[in-house]
């Protein structure tokens, strides 16, 4: 598809990208009420899911992911799930494995690649919840593994109509290098320090898979995901899991209407991060660029961001 020119024009403190990430990040607010449901997955671990609903009875029903080390309480999610309510859909936020306070059962937990889990949720809202229409939402790492389960997946449920994804690291070493350097230490930081907060946590339940000692040698997140990341999902090292795990690779075979929106100055994006070629050569692939907007930070009027305004509109276009 041909790229789509945005028209997102923010105020003018929003133009620039670091205030419009940390403001939505740290500063907005968001008011939904959510039902929370656990789900057991089939290898006997569990997935929190944070529900809220229209008005009126809906067959329609968005699934939101979250980025790293993010939940459903996040404002870009729960931004989402209140925008879709008020116009008529059911909103799922779902909570990655260890994500919302309480360690998860197993070793491994969640990653860029893992689409298994989101299969999962889907089943569940066709099988036990009997959605019709289903439409897909994932934020940076979220956004991946929503690009990645279209593109590897053969069988899609015709239920799943359409997706957007926001902020995407789509190469993720490419996106690792940029957040590696000086321009991004306070969010690589901010990243390493609750990651290896959160794997000091789970070493006290798995002592036998991971020392303390180790994990207070990792000083940046390549080395994270070098000692914790690959090694628990079944990787080589990082650079095989990042290989893998990227979706750019499985852009070409989306089959879904589906909605990239990256920003032109999101400092965490490398260039393969805009997946121009990619869009051009699918009909169901579409490309938005702003010039603003930061990592997840598309600031709008009413407290209703650009890019949720956007997913519905994308959605109501195509159904």
């Amino acid at each position: 598809m041909p790229i789509i020119e945005s028209t997102y024009k923010p105020s003018f403190y929003f133009k620039n990208g670091f205030i419009s990430t940390v403001y939505s990040g740290l500063v907005r607010r968001v008011s939904l009420k959510q039902e929370r449901e656990r789900i057991t997955l089939k290898d006997g671990d569990f997935l929190d899911l944070d529900w809220s609903f229209s008005n009126s009875k809906s067959n329609k029903l968005i699934i939101l992911l979250h980025g790293l080390e993010g939940n459903g309480q996040r404002p870009y999610m729960t931004g989402t799930a209140n925008h879709f309510n008020n116009n008529g859909l059911d909103a799922v936020c779902i909570n990655f494995r260890g994500c919302r306070g309480e360690n998860n059962l197993k070793y491994y937990s969640y990653h860029s690649g893992e689409t298994e889990d989101l299969h999962a949720v889907i089943q569940h809202a066709i099988l036990s919840k009997n959605y019709s229409e289903i439409y897909l939402k994932g934020f940076s790492l979220g956004g991946n593994i929503i690009l990645k389960y279209l593109g590897e997946h053969h069988a899609i449920p015709d239920q799943v109509k359409a997706s957007i994804a926001v902020s995407i690291p789509c190469d993720l070493y490419g996106s690792c290098k940029e957040l590696h350097k000086l321009k991004n230490k306070l969010f690589h930081d901010r990243f390493l320090r609750d990651l290896v907060k959160h794997l000091k946590e789970k070493q006290k339940l798995f002592p036998e898979e991971l020392s303390i000692e180790l994990i207070n040698t990792i000083k940046t997140l390549i080395e994270f995901d070098t000692i914790y990341t690959s090694k628990a999902h079944g990787f080589r090292d990082a650079l095989d899991y990042y290989k893998k795990s990227s979706s750019l690779q499985f852009l070409h075979n989306i089959k879904t209407p589906t909605l990239i929106i990256n920003a032109l100055n999101d400092s965490f994006l490398s260039s393969e991060c805009y997946p121009v070629k990619e869009a051009k050569r699918n009909p169901n692939l579409y490309l938005e660029m702003p010039n603003y907007g930061g990592h997840a930070g598309f600031v709008d009027k009413k407290n209703v961001y650009y890019n949720e305004k956007r997913a519905l509109e994308f959605i109501n276009a195509n159904f």
